[in-house]
């Protein structure tokens, strides 16, 4: 069996690209005749290998909105497409070649749901979870001189907890969420730190005010709230993930949550919400904890634009009220924050209940072979 993958070729350390690279790793590991190849720049490029390689299968990784390139340009050449589609919390365009394919891969149950709520027949749906690099991310000795140093780079005392979100502008990992939880527990418990690593983006910056104007609010010390603009490389992600005593994403919006996966395979617990993607990977009270939904934002209208495959730009309105967003119950995590804060063997308890999950559920290797089967059976390839 011949597969091509479209994804962000080659790995770039994106979570898109670093997606498609572990499931190439994966199904070159397990004997596929695998190639990589952009999803969307490098147009002949892609067009060689639909000619030439003449795969079985063409795993393209993106959205809906992404349908002309990973699924329309290789049914033109006559080749099987298989997205492998994330979701951003509602489907507007594409949704009869959606429902037309005989195979669907899915980061989670919650994009599956969310293409079901919005009209796309998901009977030929599957999920296939995103794989973890278990000889990469994995627990490291406390005084690891890697991880020491970057405790020392952010100014964490070693009798201090140190709790991190990472990714995005933080925001929509929620960190404003967390930062309201932190304000309920400081008199209970102040000895912490909390590490907000957002990328260097004006939307991360802008959102940062809103940290800052929130933290000024609560009457939280400034000085507890870390915020961090360094772009690291995925290499160095396991330093930090293993540096944090808790990892907190409760997010607003998560089709699956790679870092949250990765922190749990480095042992550190997992602060996330009872809803979308993290409902998939963190079993609750045992690998991490899941705070339920506080609320969430309906709306019964959204713009649309052309890079949504529509000819002009408009406001779609809604038969009924779509959920676009969510928000953790504050009390829950202010809750969790505590506990895991407070009880050191808790800590270490739920961080090697979490590593034996992630081995045991999504290494990499195992999720390719997965994939190879699912393809194999749906497409009727021997």
């Amino acid at each position: 069996m011949k597969i091509l993958i479209l994804y962000e070729h080659p790995n770039n350390c994106g979570s898109m690209s670093i997606q498609g690279n572990l499931l190439y790793k994966g199904l070159v590991e397990i004997g596929i005749d695998c190639k990589g190849c952009h999803y969307n720049q490098r147009r002949k490029e892609k067009e060689w290998h639909f000619n030439v390689f003449k795969p079985d299968a063409v795993i393209g990784i993106g959205w809906w909105v992404d349908t002309p390139t990973i699924i329309e340009g290789p049914i033109k050449f006559g080749l099987r497409a298989v997205p492998w589609l994330l979701a951003d919390g509602w489907v507007a365009n594409y949704h009869q070649v959606l429902s037309s394919l005989p195979l669907v891969l899915a980061t989670s149950q919650w994009v599956i749901d969310t293409y079901k709520r919005d009209g796309v027949d998901v009977k030929n749906f599957e999920v296939l979870h995103v794989g973890c690099d278990a000889k990469k991310f994995k627990p490291m000795p406390f005084n690891d001189p890697g991880v020491q140093e970057i405790r020392k780079m952010y100014g964490i005392k070693e009798d201090e907890k140190m709790i991190l979100t990472a990714g995005g502008d933080v925001t929509s990992k929620g960190a404003q969420e967390m930062i309201k939880a932190l304000a309920r527990i400081d008199k209970q418990f102040g000895n912490w730190k909390y590490v907000c690593k957002a990328t260097s983006s004006k939307c991360a910056r802008d959102h940062h005010k809103e940290e800052l104007a929130l933290v000024n609010e609560l009457g939280l010390d400034p000085k507890k709230i870390i915020y961090v603009e360094d772009d690291f490389h995925h290499d160095f992600m396991p330093y930090l993930l293993n540096a944090a005593d808790i990892y907190a994403a409760p997010s607003r919006l998560e089709g699956f949550g790679m870092i949250q996966l990765e922190a749990m395979a480095c042992g550190t617990p997992v602060i996330s919400i009872d809803a979308m993607g993290p409902k998939d990977t963190i079993v609750h009270a045992k690998t991490g904890f899941l705070a339920k939904v506080g609320s969430t934002v309906d709306l019964t209208e959204e713009w649309v634009t052309k890079e949504m495959g529509f000819r002009e730009v408009f406001r779609m309105k809604f038969d009924q009220p779509k959920t676009l967003a969510y928000r953790a119950d504050i009390d829950d995590l202010a809750e969790y924050t505590l506990k895991l804060l407070a009880d050191d063997k808790l800590r270490e308890k739920m961080g090697e209940q979490a590593v034996q999950h992630v081995l045991n559920n999504f290494q990499y290797q195992n999720l390719a072979q997965g994939c190879a089967s699912l393809i194999r059976e749906k497409l009727n390839i021997n």
